[in-house]
């Protein structure tokens, strides 16, 4: 295998996981603003990490089950991660939209990783719109409601 790149090859990469970074940053952001502890650092991480991984696998392992594996392992993973952002007191759990999110945005960068920009876009958006209206749809609904960031 050969383990040079070309200049062509790097910039390949670096716009993949630019783009990756770029669906995930408005989803970080809104998250940052709700005075989350994942937000705006996490959430462009989680996004480039996942794209990375599967980039790495694509470039050195046979397409089938090895890459698989990858994402099955990030899926997983990813998840877990997102488990740290819920919060169970004695009569509400919090943080399930921000674990929710943080597993859609690793799915964002394994999209990206393969090129369905498309899947990574619409994903992207129905996150951040979900994240930004839900929550006041949600109030209106039941004025009961407490905010579940």
């Amino acid at each position: 295998m050969n383990a040079e790149l070309t200049v062509g090859e790097i910039v390949h990469y670096v716009v993949l996981l630019g783009i990756a970074y770029a669906l995930a940053f408005p989803l970080g952001l809104n998250r940052e603003m709700k005075a989350q502890g994942a937000g705006l650092r996490t959430f462009p991480i989680v996004a480039i990490a996942a794209c990375a991984f599967l980039l790495v696998g694509r470039a050195v392992l046979p397409e089938g089950d090895a890459q698989a594996r990858i994402m099955y392992g990030l899926m997983t993973g990813i998840g877990f991660i997102g488990g740290g952002a819920i919060i169970k007191g004695d009569q509400e759990v919090s943080g399930t939209a921000t674990a929710a999110s943080i597993w859609a945005t690793g799915a964002i960068g394994m999209a990206v990783a393969y090129q369905q920009y498309a899947i990574a876009i619409v994903l992207s958006g129905a996150n951040f719109f979900t994240l930004h209206f839900g929550m006041k749809a949600k109030k209106e609904l039941d004025p009961t409601t407490k905010e579940d960031v």
